[in-house]
């Protein structure tokens, strides 16, 4: 049961740390670095906050698989057995897996925006108005990142507590029963 519990406990903790740390960096980080006086430190100035907090995602991530792997050993009868559990497995896994590819994605265009930093830009990801189409795009790219990352990062959450709710003995019962 402790194994379980502690198991449960990251899965749940890194999935918040995923949706809390990528918020606070949109919100928080980037808006903070858009108040820069020089535009040439708007980019810079955040690109070091996220270079800050990816190796805590990172370890979060790889947390977060551990746990997921533990909590579908343990499980692995319910699994096989209980109505809908196989598909939401499936769907959550998914939907991390996609989520991770995204985060990844962004981090990536995040170090093409640091390299062009000199360039300017009115926030960390708005461009200014002279900015290169390159640093334009990538800087767009983030805007629409910077939302959808904690997007997924929610659902996993959320798809983690409704595997909570099927593990209520009742929904056990009436999904083993079918």
């Amino acid at each position: 049961m402790a194994g379980n519990l502690i198991a449960r406990s990251v899965h749940d903790l890194t999935a918040a740390a995923w949706f809390g740390g990528s918020l606070m960096g949109a919100i928080g980080l980037n808006g903070a670095a858009a108040a820069a006086k020089d535009p040439s430190e708007r980019t810079r100035l955040s690109s070091a906050g996220w270079m800050k907090w990816a190796p805590f995602q990172t370890g979060a991530f790889a947390s977060h698989l551990v746990a997921d792997l533990a909590i579908a050993w343990e499980n692995k009868d319910r699994i096989a057995k209980q109505d809908g559990v196989a598909r939401d497995t499936v769907i959550k896994t998914a939907v991390t897996v996609v989520g991770a590819a995204v985060t990844l994605y962004s981090g990536i265009l995040g170090k093409k925006v640091e390299k062009m930093a000199a360039e300017g830009a009115e926030g960390a990801t708005e461009p200014a108005p002279n900015a290169s189409e390159e640093l334009k795009a990538a800087q767009q790219q983030l805007k629409m990142l910077q939302w959808v990352i904690p997007a997924f990062a929610g659902l996993v959450v959320v798809l983690g507590a409704k595997h909570g709710e099927m593990q209520r003995p009742k929904n056990v019962f009436a999904g083993l029963q079918k």
